[in-house]
């Protein structure tokens, strides 16, 4: 089973950016899509954006349409979170995972039963 390693996480002030970077141990196209998740404290698991590996379609929630970008690089075995314009909000632990069959729904979003291999995690702290 592919194994997902984040980074990129850390402080920043609101309005800033981070990048995160989910990168995997093996060819990510062996999997459907890649995608980011984000839970904080007392909150239910959310998922943000994924791409599908083969095709790099990305799909959002609506919560980050705008302000955060998926992307991938296959040749490092590689997907990013490009975030922009972060809040207080946003502050949370990201996570990355990967799915080996459909992995958005237009009437649910991008559900995180859909995803059986999940990375460790990496805080990301939004101050005012």
């Amino acid at each position: 089973q592919v194994q997902l390693v984040e980074s990129g996480g850390g402080s920043v002030e609101a309005g800033g950016s981070l990048r995160l970077s989910c990168t995997a141990s093996e060819d990510i196209t062996t999997t459907s899509c890649i995608g980011w998740f984000r839970q904080a404290p007392g909150k239910e698991r959310e998922g943000l954006a994924t791409i599908v590996t083969r095709s790099n379609k990305p799909y959002y929630a609506d919560s980050v349409k705008g302000r955060f970008t998926i992307s991938q690089d296959k040749f490092k075995a590689t997907v990013y979170l490009q975030m922009n314009g972060l809040n207080v909000e946003d502050t949370a632990v990201y996570y990355c995972a990967s799915a080996r069959g459909i992995c958005y729904y237009a009437d649910i979003g991008i559900p995180s039963s859909a995803y059986d291999n999940w990375g460790q995690g990496t805080q990301v702290t939004v101050s005012r």
